[in-house]
């Protein structure tokens, strides 16, 4: 597999692109506070070239998430909108619907089923099971789920998983996200819907946003994907013909060392390829 080109910053390769659909958490972020150059790449490429589009694996409707990335030092100017996780997953739910839903999730998810018509009930009662996350990702585990989703599994009930992400870095520690659960679901025999990265729902909706922001169709091929995730923002670049730009600094997922070959080492190990690689987002 082709070794990555390692940059220093986005305006070494930005006059080859229309447009940028970047990931949130672990490249503009870690949960409290932004990185350091990544407002100044991404308001510098939209001023240049063209729209950028947060693309956020967040279980929740897109119209959450400005008012997050304003708390942690992210300018409006840096960005034309978000599409979200949240936003392909709710097309899924109505899809299940009238069928009684099993909520897995904590109350902040609770924005994500707003205007939907779906009915909540004890999992021995539901018909399919929606997942965000953890009840509790500051001190659960999946371990804490096994012998509910094995009754599930045992029952054959469908999941909606809203947030493919195994994990994410907030702050200086890793925690379990909705995707975790699904993976275990997954291995138990379930059958999972998933809407977010590296799925083509979200990438549909996220082209379906860059090009209203033009009013005129986009090459993908001159859609640059940036994510710090291999199997979500790197696989789903791939599946779905948009070059990428791997991002392995400390802030992301990526547990090696950010010299080249241990980047390189992680791409190939994922069976993914990134045309780029930096250890930030910066101009």
């Amino acid at each position: 597999m082709t070794a990555p080109r390692f940059i220093k910053g986005l305006a070494e390769i930005a006059g080859d692109y229309d447009a940028i659909l970047c990931d949130a958490w672990g490249v503009i972020h870690n949960g409290v506070s932004i990185f350091p150059g990544v407002d100044r790449a991404l308001s510098e490429f939209r001023r240049a070239r063209g729209p950028v589009v947060i693309l956020t694996n967040a279980p929740r409707p897109s119209s959450i998430i400005p008012p997050q990335l304003d708390r942690v030092g992210l300018s409006r100017a840096a960005y034309d909108g978000v599409v979200t996780s949240g936003d392909a997953t709710r097309e899924a739910i109505r899809r299940f619907s009238p069928g009684a839903a099993f909520r897995l999730g904590p109350d902040k998810d609770l924005a994500l089923y707003e205007g939907l018509d779906v009915e909540f009930a004890p999992i021995e009662d539901a018909d399919f099971i929606v997942c965000t996350g953890l009840f509790d990702d500051a001190r659960e585990t999946p371990a804490d789920y096994a012998a509910m989703l094995a009754g599930a599994a045992s029952r054959r009930l469908p999941m909606v998983c809203a947030n493919p992400d195994i994990v994410v870095r907030w702050g200086d520690r890793l925690i379990y996200c909705a995707g975790a659960l699904a993976e275990t679901y997954e291995k138990l025999g379930g059958d999972v819907v998933y809407g977010g990265k590296p799925h083509a729902p979200i990438y549909d909706l996220a082209m379906a946003a860059l090009e209203g922001s033009l009013n005129r169709p986009l090459d993908r091929r001159r859609t640059l994907a940036i994510g710090d995730g291999v199997k979500t923002d790197i696989a789903g670049a791939n599946a779905n013909g948009f070059p990428a730009l791997f991002i392995a600094g400390v802030g992301g997922v990526h547990d090696g060392a950010g010299d080249d070959a241990s980047i390189a080492g992680a791409l190939a190990r994922a069976g993914v390829r990134a045309q780029y690689a930096s250890t930030e987002l910066c101009w």
